[in-house]
């Protein structure tokens, strides 16, 4: 049977170390994040996961969510229970605003309990993460009212909330949307079709779900342009805040899925539903964006939640199976086997599993601090460049950390051999669980696009100019601090040289011939995912080293952190240089096939 511990020294040292959180203690909501109440959100949501989610995780996938014959859906055994606890225990109302019921906290103490939801049950974690981006959308484009009468409940976890965007015949080409909305008389618009792949669409752990629809009014451009946003309530709400009538939109199906069976992915039929526009007419992809780039940092968190899990499990079968003879001789010649810990390759497997946990755990507590400074950092110069950061490595954190977070379930598997394919031992859940985060909220492939095509020209490429900036003048400053630091620095300064390099060819190249762009995003957006996480890595080994020199920390944590570093720089990085060769190979060979060459029978 699998296990799970929540990180919960690591989170620390990273809010501490790399975050830094008690640098931002002036800033609004961060003086609530005092290290006592924070240390107090990570032990003791990670308890909660650990002791009530984590126990459901594998018979919620094995008994998956039920659809009745009234189209209602009921979760498996025990996520009533669970879900009751979780709304009871206030972790719901973490990070929203005091305004609507909400604890306030940063959003980056939101995240590192969200990881350890992931860890535990990431089906379960699904069902209050799309209410928190539904309360993100409802927040930046709602009416007064429409916040008034919905926030509270969803914020409180009386109520869900889900985001409706794909239908059956379009994806991530939202133009072609056939969701249509009618205006009414008393101001409401009937929203009639048909919506696939809704996650949480329907379920039984509250008592209203508030969905979020993409719809087209009469006469609106047959294109993205002509797209707005409904919210349409499971059940009506009455303007006092009680629940009416059920509205005309009910569960299809559940999608028999390859993994999160506890997670109701459900087709959703509107009939005609009740409906009430959100911001302005055809500004609705906008609006529905600021949910989008929510999820997708919430699906990158998802990558890493998942491999943390895999990796915890794979080094606890490292540790107890015994298999072989080291190479250099007999570990334990007393014993019939040396532990797999022996051999190399698997040693191989779990570091790299390893140095690339952390660093995800670094990157993604650092992106969600940017989410909180480019809303409440003291100066607009701060929040505009948090912004731009943030905005630049959405893609990255998504699309690199879900590649990476999908690599280490399997690897993690293999630790496991034979075994790893067997169901008892959970490991393959873990595999077909982390294999949708590379799909879902725009494929990783949208993501690599997202990321060459609209980022690096956003604005006069002034965020990633930003981002080297940011890279090199830390590279500029390690070197100078001892040597041990200095030569980290200096292969992350390398892998910098093939980002910016990369970053050049498309520029000369780009224009002649676009494909070249398309060719080489997928590349690009892993180089600037181990530049970026090697820059965690490096404000990791600085802060370790300052510690040992003061005879502070946990000295064989710290150590551990060092070689983890120097594993991270000498068979991570370095696969910088290979993508930056396939970037400046071009998309010739890539393009030249005609399709019917493909299949060669």
């Amino acid at each position: 049977m699998p296990q799970y511990t929540p990180p919960v020294r690591d989170t620390r040292f990273i809010l501490d170390h790399v975050v830094q959180l008690d640098k931002h203690a002036n800033l609004p909501g961060f003086a609530n994040a005092t290290p006592d109440v924070v240390n107090a959100v990570l032990e003791e949501g990670g308890k909660f996961v650990a002791e009530v989610l984590f126990p459901v995780n594998l018979s919620g996938d094995q008994q998956g969510c039920t659809r009745h014959a009234d189209g209602s859906v009921t979760t498996p055994d025990g996520f009533k229970e669970a879900y009751k606890q979780f709304v009871e225990s206030g972790w719901a109302t973490l990070a929203a605003p005091e305004e609507f019921g909400g604890q306030a906290m940063p959003h980056v103490v939101s995240t590192a309990f969200e990881e350890y939801m992931i860890s535990a049950n990431m089906a379960f974690a699904m069902y209050p993460g799309l209410t928190h981006g539904a309360i993100a959308a409802l927040l930046a484009k709602g009416s007064q009212a429409q916040k008034e009468l919905y926030v509270p409940k969803m914020v409180s976890g009386e109520w869900g909330g889900t985001m409706n965007l794909t239908e059956p015949q379009c994806g991530t080409d939202l133009g072609l949307i056939k969701t249509k909305a009618e205006p009414q008389a008393d101001g409401s618009y009937s929203i009639t079709g048909t919506k696939i792949f809704i996650s949480s669409g329907e379920h039984d752990l509250t008592s209203n779900i508030i969905h979020l629809v993409l719809a087209k009014t009469p006469g609106a451009p047959d294109s993205s342009k002509g797209i707005s946003l409904f919210v349409v309530p499971k059940v009506l709400v009455k303007e006092d805040g009680s629940l009416g009538a059920r509205n005309a939109v009910t569960c299809g199906s559940i999608e028999h899925k390859m993994g999160i069976h506890a997670n109701s992915t459900c087709v959703m039929n509107y009939d005609g539903a009740t409906g009430w526009l959100v911001g302005d007419e055809m500004k609705g992809l906008a609006a529905m964006f600021i949910m989008m780039n929510a999820a997708r940092l919430g699906v990158g968190l998802q990558g890493l939640g998942v491999a943390e899990t895999a990796y915890q499990n794979a080094v606890a079968y490292a540790g107890d199976r015994r298999q072989g003879r080291a190479l250099t001789g007999a570990a334990e010649p007393a014993e019939k086997a040396d532990t797999l810990f022996v051999h190399p390759d698997v040693r191989r497997m779990l570091m790299e599993a390893k140095a690339l946990t952390e660093g995800l755990r670094a990157l993604c507590l650092w992106g969600a601090l940017q989410v909180d400074l480019a809303h409440k950092a003291a100066t607009e110069e701060e929040r505009e460049t948090a912004d731009d950061l943030i905005g630049l490595l959405t893609p990255v954190i998504k699309g690199y950390g879900t590649d990476k977070g999908y690599d280490i379930a399997t690897t993690a598997q293999q630790v496991y051999g034979g075994h790893g394919y067997i169901a008892e031992w959970g490991m393959e859940q873990y595999v077909r669980d982390a294999r949708i985060a590379m799909i879902y909220e725009g494929t990783n492939g949208v993501q690599a696009m997202d990321l060459v095509g609209r980022k690096l020209a956003q604005k006069g490429g002034r965020a990633v100019q930003a981002f080297f900036k940011l890279v090199a003048g830390e590279i500029a400053d390690a070197k100078a601090q001892d040597e041990a630091t200095a030569q980290f620095a200096g292969r992350l300064e390398k892998a910098l040289g093939d980002l910016q390099a990369s970053t050049m060819w498309f520029m000369a190249n780009g224009m002649q011939n676009p494909n070249h762009v398309g060719a080489g995003a997928h590349s690009y957006m892993h180089i600037m995912g181990i530049v970026a996480t090697g820059l965690m890595w490096l404000r990791m080994v600085r802060a370790a080293n300052a510690l040992l020199a003061v005879g502070e920390g946990d000295a064989k944590f710290l150590g551990a952190k060092l070689v983890t570093a120097r594993f991270y720089a000498e068979r991570i990085m370095p696969d910088t240089g290979a993508l930056r060769r396939k970037i400046e190979g071009g998309s010739d060979s890539i393009m030249a096939l005609d399709p019917e060459m493909f299949l060669a029978a």
